[in-house]
């Protein structure tokens, strides 16, 4: 390895003898160089130990190998593996996955999209808050960058990926009433669109069922699902106010905590003998298989979700896919898997 400092793709130009214009070339695709060529560019990075500022060789360009990711909560479990895998798939295709996270507040959410407009990304994939998102500025950016919107229904962008709740949510349902009691249904306020829908979902199923809805909407502390879950539902729990013994939860998070609040007021979560409640969620987030008892919940499908929404993304870069936008943009909902485990 040869001790001189390279700073630039223009000083690693110099020493290995090859032009910059083929050098950048090979880093923008190294298969668009011939292979003797190839061979002399990556047998001089070896040499020199030289690592490309990926960042300053995309803003060089007209259209970046740069895509913005946006999620409403990166700390959420759901957020962090859609964007974990959303992220490989865009790094396996040749682009630069830059991730923003709006924290829940629609001021950082505006800032986010400000900032990632000004990188000239080559395309977009954004989950917005939804019920508190400032809908002017997202539609101004999904109309100035190619965006592919996921898991947060924003009537703005090319396409719309997620989850299908009207059929999640009744496959729940329709088990826990065949299975026990009828379920109520836990909630907290709406943070985004999906909310709402799973509220209604559930009425709807019930009524189906032969059965009144019977809705706990309770106070929450933004963003803090399990302290919520933990606090008011063990409040209610306290109260005696479910008229059921089972419960289903409007996402995993929530149910994770009303299980800790059961523990704690000693009653015992599950369907075997002496068991005074069931709990069940929604989403099976990473973390629902290690609560005790293992929680009883509906799958979204992350994958299907994740790559269908990178693939669409990456067809309307390319022109391929229909240029739609707002309410006639194209939408693809997965449908959820019940997964059965000891908490219902």
């Amino acid at each position: 390895m040869d001790d001189t400092k390279i700073r630039n793709m223009e000083e690693f130009s110099s020493v290995s003898g090859i032009s910059r214009p083929t050098v950048s070339k090979y880093f923008n695709d190294p298969a668009s160089v011939r292979p003797s060529t190839r061979l002399r560019i990556e047998d001089a990075l070896r040499r020199y130990d030289f690592r490309p500022n990926i960042f300053a060789v995309n803003q060089n360009r007209k259209l970046t190998k740069t895509i913005g990711i946006l999620v409403p909560y990166l700390a959420d479990p759901f957020f962090a593996e859609i964007v974990r895998m959303i992220e490989r798939l865009c790094i396996a295709a040749g682009y630069w996955p830059i991730v923003f996270s709006a924290h829940g507040e629609v001021e950082l959410e505006n800032n986010a999209l400000s900032t990632l407009e000004s990188l000239r990304p080559a395309g977009a994939l954004i989950a917005p808050l939804g019920r508190t998102s400032d809908v002017d500025a997202v539609r101004r950016f999904t109309e100035a960058v190619p965006t592919v919107v996921f898991d947060s229904h924003v009537p703005v962008g090319r396409a719309f990926v997620g989850s299908n709740n009207f059929q999640s949510i009744p496959l729940m349902v329709e088990y826990l009433c065949r299975s026990g009691e009828p379920p109520c249904f836990f909630e907290m306020p709406p943070v985004n669109p999906n909310a709402n829908k799973r509220r209604e979902a559930y009425r709807q199923a019930m009524e189906r069922q032969g059965f009144d809805p019977m809705v706990f909407k309770v106070e929450a502390r933004g963003w803090d699902f399990e302290r919520t879950g933990f606090e008011e539902g063990g409040r209610l729990i306290a109260e005696r106010a479910f008229p059921t013994n089972t419960i289903l939860c409007s996402n995993d998070r929530l149910a994770i905590g009303l299980l800790s609040a059961a523990y704690q007021k000693g009653f015992r979560v599950g369907r075997g003998e002496g068991c005074a409640l069931r709990i069940a969620g929604h989403d099976d987030h990473p973390w629902s298989r290690f609560s005790c008892p293992p929680l009883t919940t509906v799958a979204q499908d992350y994958r299907s979700i994740a790559e269908t929404s990178v693939q669409t993304l990456f067809r309307v870069i390319d022109g391929a896919e229909a240029a739609a936008e707002g309410p006639d943009r194209p939408e693809v909902l997965f449908d959820g898997k019940l997964i059965m485990r000891a908490s219902a």
